[in-house]
Formats: C-alpha cells, structure tokens, sequence
C-alpha cells in the first residue's frame, strides 16, 4: 500500500451568514448566558461557515446543515476470538493473511482477520512493465481483493489509514486482563480495536528531493502509475503518428526498475523514440549479479537506449513557450509539415564526479524510479508521538522475530520493517524479501496467539530477476553458481516462477491458462510468418 494520508481534518462547521452586523446579532444575539453560548456552540459544531458575494447587495443567505463526522467503532463477530488487524495489501500483508487462513489451529482459537488497503485491488509489482508492453492484462496481476479473499474469512476494508494508537508498548500502564493491542484509525472514521497489529504499508515514491520532480515526473510503482504512463505514451503515440518527431523519454534511476522500466520502453518505442536513463552512479543495478548487469548492458546497447551515468538530477521544469518556439513549431523550408504541440520537460542534471560538464535533457515524459518513503511517520498520533521506534528511513525497529521493538502485539514486514541480516545491513525492500516475510509473520502470529515460541527470521536470497521487455529477460538463480538464463529461456524461468507465486490457487489457474493461450497463438503467429517468409523466398 503506498498511499496513506496523515490525518484528515474533521468535517468544518458550516454557517451561511448574511453581510452585516444586524443579519449576523440575528443569528448568533449577544448574550452572557451560559445557555446561550452553549446554543452557539452547539450549533457552531454541527454547522459549517459558507459565504457567497453577490454584487452589490452584499451577501446571498445559504444556510446548509451538516452533522459533524462522528467515528464509529467496529464490532468484531466474536469478541472471544483473537482479533488481527492487517495494514496494508502488499505481498506483505495479503501473503500474511492468507498464510494465517492457511494454518492448522487448535480449540477453535482461529483468528478473525481484517485486512485494510487503499486500494480495491492486489497488485503483483514485479509484472508492471508487462502493462506497457502488453503482454498482460490488468486482471492478470492486479486481481480484486474481494475476488482473491472469496473462500476465505478475511474481511476486507478499502480505506486509508490515519492514525495507530497502540496500547501494548512495555511500561505503558495497562491491566493485565486486558488483551487489546491498540487502535487503528481510519480517514472514513472507522476505529478498529486489534489484539494483534500488522503492519505491511509498504512505501511511497520520494519526489520532493528534487524541484519540480512532483509536478512534473511520474513515478512508476502502483498500478496507477502504470495506467498513467501507458496513457501518456499512448497520447504521445498518437500524436506523432506519420510524422518524422521522435518520442523522447527519460527515466531518472537504472537500478532494477529503472532498467526495467527503460527495456520496455525503449522495445515498445523502437525507431519511434529515445530512451534516456539517468543515474548517479557510473553503473547500472550496482547490487545485480555481474551476469545479470552484463545481459542488461547488452539489451540497452542494442536498442540504443542513452545512458547519462555519473549525474544526477538538479531540477525538472517544463519547457517555456519561448524555448520551444524554435524546435516544436519549426517548419522544414522543404515541406509544410508542423510538428505536434507537445508538452515538454527539461531536466538540469549536474555531474556526481569531477572531471565532467553539466548537461541540460528534453523530453516529452519524465519517469522516476529513484527513492522511497515509508508512510509510518505520518501515522503517529499528535498526543503522544515516536510510539513506534523508526529508524532515519521512517521504517519499525524489528527484533529477528519480526515483532516491533517494545510492541510485543505488532508485527511489522516488507518496507515497514527495518530488519536486519547477519552482516548488519537492512534487507532491500525487494519481492522475496516481503515473500519470506509474510510466512514467517503468519506462522510467529500463530505461536503467539498460541503460546508458543517464535521463530527468527533468517533471510534465503533465491537469485535475482530481471525483465528485459517481450519475451526477453535475465535470471541468476542463487542455488546454482554461474548459472545465468537470458533472452526466451530467461524469460520464461521468470514467468513461471511469478507464476508459481500468485497469491491464491485459484488465480493462478486462470492466469496459467491465459499465458498459455497467449504464448500458443504466438507460436502460431510466429510459424505462419517463418513459412511465409520461405514460401515467398521460393
């Protein structure tokens, strides 16, 4: 979940008033009786200021009422049971859930779950570039979460949160009978009280480290993201059609999605535009096997994306009038073709090292893949904040058992958590990682809900993925030194092994007969074109 509102302001009050002294005593007369200013109050509170000017006879009376926003506080079925509230629909908390479903419990001590997300929908990040090059649908891997908790007793509440109000932290006073972990807030007025607390938010796009990168760049990690920047490659197709204007892109990061994201783009693209991507650092994915870096330079290489490396980005604006006057309405002396009005960008990149020049970038759609943060530093409450130890990056201080440091009733996994491994770095905020993550939550759940011992959490890395555009990708499976998969053979490794990690069963059937249908008429497609090519050769 990326998301998550701070605190919404409650419901003003609403009081239409006429312009004047005399109208406004009428309404609210001036009175020293308690009476009367508890009338006013009242009335204050359930009422909301709306002023209208209207020419000159001063003001227009509109009087609307509206009942102030009271919260309403959830009934769990069975007050007997553990009650489990799960933050966020990620491969953290919806995996978390469905482990929990999936596990054995004893003296019908099965606990009732609520999983809460912003969104009405799962979204399986790692297939995102698969929206742009269509070689999935949107159903494939972003499916309903009502739809994949169907058979199960997981309640699902689309809404944000607004502030966690925990209760179990130690040398808090509270009664030993007392079994409530906490609350949890919601910005529809919703109070749900937890006996055990997930917390699974994931993280944000980080755009406010540069000017003009908010208004200006898309980031690329939800679902929507992904819809707006088919949508604007769309309209920038369109616009250019038949007309010798090259799309210009440019994609701040070449990390993993970064890279990704620029394989994509530059395939669907082709000899209709350019790819740019910038990065910071003189080489691309720092953290991937050298294999998997080598077989990536490769695939840029040869479909001529640009790297700008050792730079980074100062400032994104847009493109005056006056600046583009030259280059967007142009008109060749030998023809009567006028480019296309496009809105464009201009990024200022400064050099990370000595030794290089400044360079200034246009282009028609800026993506930006670089830096994220979580949303639990805008859930602290205003009475009694730093509840929750968070480290620098607004990630849970966990102990190995996942639980938070001090919280023995909250759980925190994926890019909520601060873990770290044995070598005392933080576990990147990577798909396996929330995986492994989310079994682990599930099952120490159970055996505290239980009574047993918790289990550590000890990290496995199974190899590093990565997709290259249409039936083109790079796997290096950890359990198999210098084994490395490119090109088709990678490509499908990797779609099996997503395959194989689709939340539910019965998604996964459906979606394993779409891709198999797909790939069938491909090979047809494919065939039918190879015999051609032979039979008009002969």
């Amino acid at each position: 979940m990326s998301l998550v509102a701070l605190a919404a302001p409650a419901s003003p009050t609403v009081l239409a008033f006429r312009r004047g002294a005399n109208q406004w005593s009428a309404l609210f007369p001036k009175s020293r009786g308690t009476g009367s200013s508890l009338f006013a109050n009242s009335l204050r509170k359930r009422l909301r200021l709306r002023f209208f000017a209207s020419g000159n006879n001063g003001g227009i009376v509109e009087e609307i009422s509206e009942a102030k926003k009271e919260p309403k506080n959830f009934v769990w079925p069975d007050n007997k049971k553990p009650r489990v509230c799960i933050l966020g629909g990620g491969f953290g908390g919806l995996y978390t859930a469905l482990r929990l479903e999936s596990l054995e419990w004893p003296d019908d001590n099965k606990p009732q779950i609520i999983l809460v997300d912003q969104s009405e929908r799962f979204v399986f990040k790692p297939m995102l570039y698969e929206l742009l090059s269509g070689e999935v649908d949107e159903w494939e891997i972003a499916p309903r979460f009502l739809d994949l908790l169907a058979n199960t007793s997981v309640q699902f509440f689309k809404d944000r949160v607004k502030v966690l109000h925990p209760s179990d932290h130690w040398g808090m006073n509270v009664s030993k009978e007392s079994r409530c972990g906490g609350t949890v807030h919601l910005e529809s007025g919703l109070q749900i009280e937890y006996d055990w607390l997930v917390l699974a938010l994931g993280a944000e796009a980080k755009l406010d480290v540069v000017p003009g990168a908010t208004e200006f760049a898309i980031p690329f990690s939800t679902l929507e993201d992904a819809r707006k920047v088919n949508d604007k490659l769309t309209t920038l197709e369109r616009k250019t059609f038949g007309k010798d204007v090259q799309i210009s892109v440019a994609v701040v990061g070449c990390g993993y999605s970064g890279v990704e994201l620029a394989a994509t783009l530059a395939e669907r693209l082709q000899n209709r535009g350019i790819v740019r991507a910038i990065n910071v650092e003189t080489m691309i994915c720092p953290n991937a096997p050298p294999a998997n870096r080598e077989a990536a330079l490769k695939v840029l290489s040869s479909r001529k994306v640009e790297l700008l490396l050792g730079y980074f980005v100062r400032c994104i604006r847009k493109l005056s009038e006056l600046e583009s006057s030259d280059t967007l309405t142009g008109v060749d002396e030998n023809s009567t073709e006028v480019a296309p009005a496009i809105e464009k960008y201009i990024l200022e990149l400064q050099p990370a090292e000595r030794g290089m020049q400044s360079a200034i970038l246009e282009a028609d759609l800026v993506l930006w893949t670089v830096g994220t943060k979580p949303p639990l530093p805008q859930l602290e409450p205003s009475d009694a904040p730093f509840v929750i130890p968070l480290n620098a990056r607004g990630q849970a201080e966990t102990d190995e058992t996942l639980r938070v440091k001090g919280h023995p009733r909250i759980f925190a996994l994926g890019d909520s958590s601060a873990l770290r491994d044995s070598s005392g770095k933080i576990l990147p905020a990577t798909a396996q990682v929330a995986f492994q993550q989310a079994d682990f939550t599930g099952w120490n759940l159970w055996a505290a809900i239980n009574g047993r011992p918790l289990l550590p959490f000890r990290f496995q890395n199974l190899g590093e993925m990565m997709t290259l555009g249409r039936n083109d990708a790079v796997i290096s499976p950890s359990f198999i030194d210098g084994l490395t998969l490119e090109g088709p053979v990678g490509h499908t490794a990797r779609k099996i092994a997503y395959l194989i990690r689709l939340p539910t069963d019965e998604h996964r059937l459906k979606v394993g007969i779409s891709w198999l249908t797909k790939s069938s008429i491909d090979l047809v497609s494919s065939l039918q074109s190879t015999l051609y090519k032979v039979l008009s050769g002969s």
